[in-house]
């Protein structure tokens, strides 16, 4: 008698096209599109291959990559940080408040001295709000969103609603200064993107971030330590946020808190999601989100050597979000 079971017929290759397609430009389609914009540059911009043009961008991008580190690990759990510019912001004011000399309304403290404590607040706020989602249950939009708004007035109670010029040494060392041609604060976020990659790729910290991301409920009935976890990833997304902080004070050789970090989540949201770190969680991709920090700020600097207007540069970088977002959502599906 023949058996009732039947073997499922394979799928007809025009089903699975589309997922391989799709996983293909999630996972590549930021480094074709940065290879594009690259070789545009090079035939139609004018002088785009002098050293200053690297210089320039080398001088840009350190504070978003180091942001955007902090927000690929809070994506890769499944959450959001909405507050990172904001944080930067707090650190900003609190370093400047503190190193300051009296006449200008400032503490006089050594440079040291005040940016530990510009980091600690950093940290400090990153703490707090991973309690908040962990130990109070507030989804984290809400969390963050809270902190986004009230995070820049306490700056600027710090800061008496005032700009706080630096004429600070080692502060004016850290912008202006190199190594080997390359600028001491993109030295920084060098170092800042390895240990980062290391941490997710190398250590239990990592297996336990992505496990959340993967899936909660697993994660809590497989013993994980879910809210210690995302009390320290939030924890690393404040200090780095406040180590971006300090960094465009120095470059700015003043802090202002309504100025330092402002929108600058969105621009690492965006870094990350075209990196092709998907807004579920489970996954972080830390050179693709490299790439999509390099391929933002290119095109941002491709749109002004064009004389095209912010408004259309901001149109630009909302349709890059949406195509990215639905290139997730459908390799998601079609897998």
């Amino acid at each position: 008698m023949p058996s009732e079971e039947t073997t499922p017929a394979p799928r007809s290759p025009r089903f699975r096209r589309p997922a391989r397609w799709t996983e293909f430009l999630r996972r590549y389609g930021v480094y074709l599109a940065l290879l594009l914009l690259v070789l545009y540059n090079v035939v139609l911009t004018p002088h785009y291959l002098q050293w200053s043009t690297v210089t320039l961008l080398f001088s840009q991008l350190p504070p978003v990559l180091i942001v955007s580190m902090g927000m690929a690990m809070v994506i890769g759990t499944g959450g959001i940080d909405l507050s990172v510019g904001s944080t930067m912001a707090i650190a900003s004011a609190v370093m400047a408040k503190l190193v300051a000399p009296e006449s200008s309304h400032g503490l006089g403290y050594p440079i040291a001295v005040a940016i530990v404590v510009g980091l600690l607040a950093g940290l400090a706020v990153g703490v707090f709000n991973g309690c908040v989602i962990s130990v109070a249950r507030v989804q984290p939009i809400v969390a963050t969103l809270s902190f986004l708004v009230a995070g820049r007035g306490i700056a600027l109670v710090i800061t008496g609603g005032a700009l706080i010029e630096l004429f600070t040494p080692f502060l004016g060392t850290l912008r202006r200064g190199t190594l080997l041609g390359i600028p001491y604060v993109m030295l920084v976020a060098l170092v800042v993107i390895l240990v980062v990659a290391v941490l997710v790729a190398k250590t239990g910290f990592g297996y336990r971030l992505l496990a959340i991301g993967g899936n909660l409920r697993a994660s809590v009935l497989a013993g994980v330590p879910v809210r210690r976890t995302l009390i320290t990833v939030y924890a690393l997304s404040g200090l780095l946020a406040a180590i971006a902080g300090i960094l465009a004070t120095a470059r700015l050789r003043a802090s202002d808190p309504s100025y330092i970090g402002l929108l600058l989540e969105l621009s690492a949201i965006t870094a990350v999601v075209v990196g092709g770190t998907p807004l579920r969680g489970g996954q972080v991709r830390v050179l693709g989100t490299v790439a999509g920090v390099v391929l933002m700020q290119m095109l941002q600097t491709t749109l002004v050597a064009h004389n095209i207007p912010d408004s259309v540069s901001q149109m630009v970088e909302a349709l890059i979000i949406i195509a990215a977002v639905y290139i997730q959502r459908t390799s998601s599906r079609s897998a």
